[in-house]
């Protein structure tokens, strides 16, 4: 709800001393305050404070519309919604406007004939800023009038003339004047779509079936693309191309610790996943996208790693609700169901057709022994291996609860230690311990220090 204090007609808003301002002045005055002051500009986006905002800042500042070029699951859509907390928190319109016209700058016709007969008792109303964005997934059967507007025939049908203005339904880029709006996967539109977005992007007006329209919108278009569409000849027509004052690329988190991060911001996580796992999923999922078995032009989205996470403490709620432990903590052997869930979002080379299993399988391994090594790689694991000193053995399994896997391990010296360096949590933790063990038996098979037999659901360890 608009705060009460808000002036409520057009006299009331004059002397409130409102001015106007468009749309692009307005989120650059607001992008300069938030750089002045260093608060978040983009927040809930990670990975690309030195490469992509910074040419995100200055296309905002320099007023332009922008393109987004990446590859799928790099976060262009959530970047571009990030765009409307750069929006005033609330702004005037004519009530009962189609396209938010500004009581100080109408453009249509019903508005302009509004304010010369009810002048400064004209009603306004305000909108707030999470209302003035909006956006559209372009697919093939979009229409002209979806996105700019066609003749209503039920206007028609109630007395008016086909020559009369009001009788046109607006679409979706009218209907978000005086706000964002972003059309997703550009060049899935068809070619003759495309041509109708010229003119609001050079002219800033519209034309529907030869209605001699002229509505000067006050809009930021924006849009996102995948970079080899854009980039094909055909896929997109040139002058649209030409029309974009910025395009932007886009890429995956370069940093290890950007990828977990992301992992932890949007994986919605039903038990608990230690760390070290955290970190096993995000080296997995970028080994992945490094694969020469991938099909590198279709990219390995970031929901790729947050799926793993969340199929990793979906498997530890699963072992606790069988076997009634008490705290569901994920464990190494709660890994390899990531491989069948995630098979299906990856796309494989033709060559490797009938191995897609084999291959994630061979990476995840390669994912766990890169995280044994970078956290436990110089860790004194003797105490580990004393366990086995006597050929004595350790059976593990999906279903085995952390207390009867502690159990059949026994008391480990430095087992404290080997938590700090994993990053569990302190104290008393029987399901923290149990993974940061497990994980640690299964980093001594992969560096050789330790055999496994592994049949389904029991996996066992020894000299």
């Amino acid at each position: 709800m608009a705060p009460t204090q808000l002036p409520g007609t057009l006299g009331a808003l004059r002397e409130s001393g409102h001015r106007y301002k468009p749309v692009k002045v307005e989120i650059r005055d607001n992008l300069l305050e938030l750089l002045r002051t260093g608060r978040p500009r983009f927040p809930g986006i990670v990975g690309f404070d030195d490469t992509v905002l910074p040419q995100l800042e200055r296309a905002l500042l320099a007023c332009h519309d922008f393109v987004l070029l990446g590859e799928r699951g790099q976060g262009k859509t959530r970047l571009l919604r990030t765009l409307a907390g750069l929006l005033d928190e609330w702004t005037p319109i004519i009530a009962g406007c189609e396209i938010n016209d500004h009581p100080l700058r109408p453009v249509c016709t019903r508005c302009l004939a509004l304010v010369t007969t009810a002048g400064d008792e004209l009603p306004i109303i305000w909108k707030h800023r999470d209302e003035r964005y909006g956006e559209k997934l372009a697919t093939p059967d979009t229409s002209v009038g979806d996105l700019i507007g066609d003749v209503d025939p039920i206007k028609v049908a109630e007395g008016r003339t086909l020559g009369d203005p009001e009788t046109v339904h607006y679409g979706l880029v009218p209907r978000f004047n005086r706000g964002i709006f972003a059309v997703n996967e550009l060049p899935d539109l068809a070619e003759r779509i495309q041509v109708a977005l010229l003119n609001v992007l050079e002219e800033r007006d519209i034309q529907i079936r030869g209605y001699a329209l002229r509505l000067p919108l006050d809009i930021l278009l924006v849009a996102s693309a995948n970079p080899e569409d854009y980039t094909n000849r055909g896929r997109i027509i040139t002058p649209l191309k030409d029309r974009f004052g910025a395009e932007i690329r886009t890429h995956y988190p370069l940093r290890l610790s950007d990828e977990i991060d992301l992992v932890i911001q949007e994986a919605d996580l039903v038990a608990t996943v230690p760390l070290h796992l955290l970190e096993v999923i995000a080296r997995f999922t970028r080994l992945v996208r490094e694969s020469s078995s991938v099909d590198q032009r279709s990219g390995v989205s970031a929901r790729f790693a947050v799926a793993g996470a969340e199929t990793v403490a979906a498997s530890a709620l699963r072992r606790a609700a069988l076997t009634g432990e008490a705290e569901p903590v994920a464990r190494v052997c709660d890994l390899p169901a990531v491989v069948d869930t995630l098979r299906g979002k990856v796309e494989f080379e033709v060559s490797e057709e009938g191995r897609e299993h084999d291959v994630l399988a061979h990476l995840l391994r390669r994912a766990i022994a890169e995280t044994f090594r970078a956290r436990l790689g110089n860790a004194d694991l003797s105490g580990v291996l004393a366990r086995f000193d006597e050929g004595e053995t350790v059976e593990s399994g999906e279903l085995v609860p952390a207390g009867e896997l502690l159990r059949r391990i026994g008391p480990i010296r430095g087992l404290g230690k080997i938590m700090e360096r994993l990053d569990a949590a302190e104290g008393e933790n029987p399901g923290q311990a149990a993974a940061a063990l497990e994980f640690v038996l299964e980093g001594l098979y992969l560096t050789r220090r330790l055999s496994k037999d592994e049949v389904p659901g029991r996996t066992v360890y020894g000299r």
